[in-house]
Formats: structure tokens, sequence, C-alpha cells
């Protein structure tokens, strides 16, 4: 069996590839008809649904416990990454610490 953890890793970060193009797209077209029609939705929404198969793998094959607490983790840690290095969103510092603490969560919580 695979390791949860690179499987959880993947499966959030195509979940946070897809927060992404959603956001853009949304934030330029708007929440119209045509919108949902195009393209890059078909894309934001093939994307999604590979996420969400990965994370029925994962809640299959492995505890629920443990599983939720790093799904959790691992959402904090990639959606502050993606917000700080790609749309340049700052947040305070004791949000940085609390980042810090999803990290340890998320190591010790891989631990076997």
């Amino acid at each position: 069996m695979a390791n949860p953890v690179f499987i959880l890793i993947g499966t959030q970060c195509l979940f946070t590839i897809s927060d992404v193009i959603g956001r853009t797209y949304m934030a330029r077209h708007g929440f119209t008809w045509s919108t949902f029609i195009s393209l890059w939705f078909l894309t934001y929404t093939l994307v999604r649904q590979m996420a969400t198969f990965g994370l029925l793998y994962i809640f299959a094959n492995f505890s629920m416990g443990k599983t939720i607490t790093m799904i959790g983790a691992a959402s904090i840690v990639l959606s502050n990454l993606i917000g700080l290095l790609y749309l340049g969103e700052q947040i305070s510092s004791l949000a940085y610490l609390g980042i810090c603490l999803a990290i340890i969560a998320f190591i010790v919580m891989g631990i076997r």
C-alpha cells in the first residue's frame, strides 16, 4: 500500500491548484452562466475530481482521525504558501506561528 502522506500531499496539492484556478478565473470573469461553460471551468472540475478520488482512496485505506488532522494541517500550510508566494498576501506574525504549529502537527501525525 502506498504511503498515505504522499497521497495526502498530492491530493491536497490538487485541491489547492483547483482553488487557485477558481479564484483567478472567478475574479476575472464573475459569476455568470458563460463562466461555467468555459474551458477553465472544465479544467477546474477535472482537477477537483481527481483530488476527490485521492481523498476517497485515503478515507478508504487509512485511519480517519489521523487522516483528517493531516488534511487540515496540509491545507493550512499549502494555502498559506500559495497566498504568500503566488498571490502576494501577507498575514501577521501570530498567524505564521500558527502555521508553524500546523507544520509540527503534520509531521507528528505523519510519523507512524
